[in-house]
C-alpha cells in the first residue's frame, strides 16, 4: 500500500514575493520623499549655523562714561545695583524682592517708559553698533519697536534689555520647526504625522533588510512527501 502525503500551506513564488516587497519599498520610499529632504536640509542648517550670529545678536543699549559717583544711598531692600548712563540721561537699575525697578539716578523716583520720540532715540543710538542690519525706527507701539530692515524689537525697560527678531531670525526658527515635525501649528496633529512618518521609515528600514539579506526571510514552500509501505 502506498501512501502519499502532503504538507498543506501556501505556494510562495520567491521572484514575485521580492517584486511585491520591491515594489511597497519604492512606494514607502516616496511617501518619505520630501520629509526627508526636509529633516536633512534643515540638519544641514543646523550644522553650518549660516547667519546665527547676527540672528540672535544680544542687543544693547549704548553707554557712556560717567564722571560722577551714585548721589542717592542705596536701601537694604536693594539687593543689585546698576548704575549707567544713555543718551536719555543716568539710569539706576535695582533688584528688589519681587523684581527690578527702573529709577532716575538723581532723584530716586521710578523712571516710567519713556514716550516714543525718547525710545526711538534710544533705540537708534544702540544700532550704532550694527547700522546694517537695524537700519532706522519706523513705528514703536508701547515697547514694540519696527525698523525698515524688517527687525522687530522689544525693549524691556525695567531691565533696560533689548530682544530683537529680524527676517532671518524667523527664517530659522522656522526651519526649527521643519525639523522638528512642528509642521501644522496644532501640536497634536503634529505629534500624529511624526508618529505616521516614524512608523513608515521603520517599515521601509524592514523592508530595506529584507531585500538586502534575503537568506534571513523564512522560505514558504509546499512540500511534498511520499513513503511506500509494504
Amino acid at each position: 500500500m502506498a501512501l502519499a502525503r502532503a504538507l498543506p500551506g501556501p505556494v510562495s513564488d520567491p521572484v514575485m514575493s521580492r517584486k511585491r516587497l520591491s515594489r511597497r519599498h519604492r512606494w514607502t520610499g516616496i511617501l518619505l520623499l520630501l520629509p526627508l529632504i526636509a529633516w536633512a536640509a534643515s540638519g544641514l542648517v543646523f550644522l553650518i549655523q549660516p547667519g546665527y550670529e547676527q540672528a540672535y545678536e544680544q542687543l544693547a543699549v549704548r553707554q557712556y562714561a560717567l564722571n560722577d559717583e551714585l548721589s542717592i544711598l542705596p536701601q537694604p531692600s536693594w539687593r543689585e545695583i546698576r548704575y549707567f548712563q544713555t543718551i536719555l540721561g543716568k539710569h539706576l537699575l535695582v533688584r528688589e524682592p519681587d523684581g527690578w525697578q527702573h529709577l532716575h539716578a538723581e532723584t530716586g523716583e521710578t523712571w516710567p517708559l519713556p514716550d516714543a520720540t525718547d525710545m526711538a532715540a534710544l533705540l537708534e543710538d544702540a544700532f550704532s553698533s550694527n547700522p546694517e542690519r537695524y537700519g532706522n525706527v519706523i513705528s514703536v507701539n508701547g515697547n514694540r519697536i519696527s525698523t525698515d530692515t524688517g527687525v522687530e524689537l522689544s525693549l524691556h525697560w525695567r531691565t533696560l534689555s533689548i530682544s530683537q527678531r529680524g527676517r532671518d531670525s524667523r527664517w530659522i526658527d522656522r526651519t526649527y520647526s521643519i525639523h522638528y515635525l512642528q509642521w501644522t501649528g496644532v501640536a497634536a496633529l503634529d505629534k500624529l504625522l511624526g508618529i505616521f512618518g516614524l512608523g513608515l521609515l521603520i517599515y521601509m528600514s524592514f523592508n530595506g533588510a529584507r531585500m538586502a539579506f534575503p537568506r534571513l526571510e523564512p522560505q514558504r514552500r509546499r512540500i511534498n512527501s511520499g513513503e511506500t509501505e509494504q
